[in-house]
């Protein structure tokens, strides 16, 4: 068993086994929450979005096994023309998307599949702010190079994303300064960038304001002031029932597929899974352990970025990590009413399709980094090894010649006394 995990399921053990975990919860919680979608869409089958949820999880996987086999410097070449292609989807998807409620967010694939293209935009824009990072931390350390390589990229990919999709956007620009904050840029170009996207922000919030009435801006407005104005005006929906999920579900629930109110919340089996989770599973089986799995991923990775000796590697896995780990806070954090309403899906747990499929390439390209450095200490171990066994092997016969020396000399002089006596005789 242990030898099919290391031919297999390669590098950190940790992360695989959140990945079971993660998937484990998805499978119980989607199958409970979907119960309501399946009477309205599929006719009272309960299992189809089970089976439809499994064989996104087990595409994904396929992913993570794939790609976690492939070295990682090939990411670092690559990003670019992902980042490339990103930007070409975007802009497709902003003019010729699928239009719901205002927002195109996704493109028909032929078959009749949605693709979510800010999903592969997500992943595509770490890998390139990480190859930027680590390549050309000379030339990202003035002003012409930190605006132009650095500021303008995030700045495009994410005001692509932000019409139809403001969350995404407000989590990618955040994970991406977190990302930038962390590395060797100088403070000041830091500080800059942060002061720019405060007079865009404000600049923004003000257009949003005025316009209140058109398109989006009416959505992100409401939810803005359903928040801040609780006292004036009456819980919605998913404010009330999301905290009747968590005030029944206690300490420890009320039990598997038990769950009332996964028939009153909107998206129960998305946006509001952790709620459902937390209502069947409680504090103790269900939110306390998805925590600590999200929390674990991070501690994982700071392992893998200390052992790590590229720089690319370390910037790469702490992107794709806090972004996966920042997403699963944005999503407890709706639930729990603590931020607006923003409609991030819980990563790996929640259903869905595409988001699902490029949570496992981030895990898959975190994965390729953590096997390269197991490898390589693997490497490590084994020349070391050998150095002791040759350091032995000449000990040895260093104590074999002496012994041969010893017997010569004791030869030599038996046989110069035996020529003695017989001289004397």
């Amino acid at each position: 068993m242990e030898k099919v995990q290391k031919k297999i399921f390669k590098g950190d053990i940790g992360i695989w086994i959140i990945i079971l975990l993660l998937s484990i919860y998805s499978m119980l919680s989607v199958y409970s929450a979907s119960s309501q979608l399946a009477y309205r869409e599929a006719g009272g089958n309960t299992t189809f979005y089970l089976i439809r949820q499994a064989i996104m999880l087990i595409i994904s996987i396929s992913f993570i096994l794939m790609i976690h086999n492939i070295p990682y410097k090939y990411f670092s070449r690559s990003s670019v023309y992902l980042w490339y292609i990103a930007i070409v989807l975007l802009v497709f998807t902003l003019f010729f998307g699928i239009n719901i409620n205002d927002a195109r967010r996704w493109i028909m694939l032929p078959g009749g599949i949605t693709f979510q293209t800010s999903d592969f935009a997500k992943v595509a824009l770490i890998m390139y702010i990480a190859r930027i990072l680590s390549i050309k931390e000379a030339e990202v350390n003035t002003w012409k190079g930190c605006f132009k390589k650095l500021y303008f990229p995030i700045l495009l990919t994410v005001g692509l994303i932000l019409p139809a999709n403001l969350s995404t956007a407000m989590l990618l620009f955040g994970t991406s300064m977190l990302l930038i904050f962390f590395s060797n840029l100088k403070f000041k170009y830091f500080a800059t960038m942060i002061a720019s996207s405060l007079i865009i922000g404000l600049l923004f919030f003000g257009v949003v304001k005025t316009f209140k009435h058109v398109g989006r801006f009416e959505t992100w407005n409401n939810r803005i002031e359903n928040f801040t104005k609780k006292s004036d005006k009456p819980e919605n929906i998913q404010e009330k029932h999301s905290k009747i999920a968590i005030a029944k579900g206690g300490l420890f629930g009320l039990g598997p597929g038990k769950s009332n109110q996964r028939n009153v919340l909107p998206h129960p089996y998305s946006d509001y899974i952790f709620a459902i989770i937390i209502e069947e599973y409680g504090l103790l089986f269900g939110a306390i352990p998805l925590i600590v799995l999200y929390l674990y991923l991070f501690m994982r990775v700071k392992i893998i970025i200390k052992k790590t000796n590229r720089k690319f590697g370390a910037y790469i896995v702490s992107g794709l990590a806090s972004l996966i780990v920042l997403q699963a806070l944005s999503n407890m954090a709706v639930t729990t009413n603590t931020i607006p309403v923003t409609g991030q899906p819980l990563p790996l747990v929640s259903y869905g399709g595409t988001s699902i499929v490029f949570i496992g390439m981030a895990l898959g390209i975190i994965l390729s980094v953590s096997r390269e450095v197991e490898d390589m200490e693997n490497a490590k171990k084994t020349q070391k090894l050998e150095d002791e066994n040759s350091k032995l092997e000449i000990e040895n016969e260093t104590e074999i010649d002496e012994e041969v020396l010893a017997e010569s000399l004791n030869l030599i002089i038996n046989t110069n006394e035996n020529e003695e006596i017989e001289n004397i005789n």
